[in-house]
């Protein structure tokens, strides 16, 4: 006899939906097996991994959860949690924030020497701080394309926007990105290629 985790695991998101909308616990959990990570990751990206990511991701699937019947297509459902994390990480960045432990400044090393190559974490570091600070918008088609591997047209319905607002976004997050990290690509490329340390 097979068990309901190996039944829903074989089920495709439309079988598990309605499932779900029955309120079926098991079914529900093969969705959040399935997409949580994806999720997941791009409400880090989003927040430039603040310590709330885990609670915006749940957020998402909580109202999924309260209503599964919202996703009108079983194909579009990963791209509908992203739309609605994304939402998620955009209405909690416009609310007033007091004691935000993120926003503190980090202590430096005080033996830290400031001409040391960076090591791959530091580049890394770097790298994910800059895409932190691009607008909302391109940082989302950013992390969509390039960091969850969704196409174009993919990202573009998870951003209820067009191909060509999603490719116009994509170009001006790699431009933005480009120029702010010009001064220091000799360091970074340095960095990311270090595997030694």
């Amino acid at each position: 006899m097979t068990s309901d985790a190996t039944t829903f695991g074989r089920m495709t998101d439309g079988g598990l939906l309605e499932a779900a909308a029955a309120q079926n616990r098991a079914a529900f959990a093969e969705i959040v097996t399935r997409h949580y990570q994806p999720v997941y990751r791009l409400v880090w990206r989003m927040t430039g991994g603040k310590a709330d990511c885990e609670d915006i991701t749940q957020e998402a699937f909580l109202r999924l959860w309260q209503n599964p019947a919202q996703v009108r297509e079983a194909a579009a459902l990963k791209g509908w949690l992203m739309r609605v994390a994304s939402n998620a990480v955009i209405d909690r960045s416009r609310k007033p924030r007091h004691g935000d432990l993120d926003a503190e400044p980090e202590l430096k090393d005080p033996l830290a020497r400031p001409d040391a190559p960076l090591d791959r974490a530091e580049a890394a570091q770097m790298i994910d701080a800059r895409i932190a600070a691009l607008p909302e918008r391109q940082r989302l088609a950013l992390s969509l394309v390039y960091f969850e591997g969704l196409t174009n047209i993919e990202a573009a319905s998870a951003m209820e926007s067009t191909v060509e607002a999603v490719e116009s976004l994509l170009a001006r997050a790699r431009r933005s990105l480009k120029e702010s990290l010009s001064p220091q690509w000799r360091e970074l490329l340095g960095g990311l290629m270090e595997t030694g340390r």
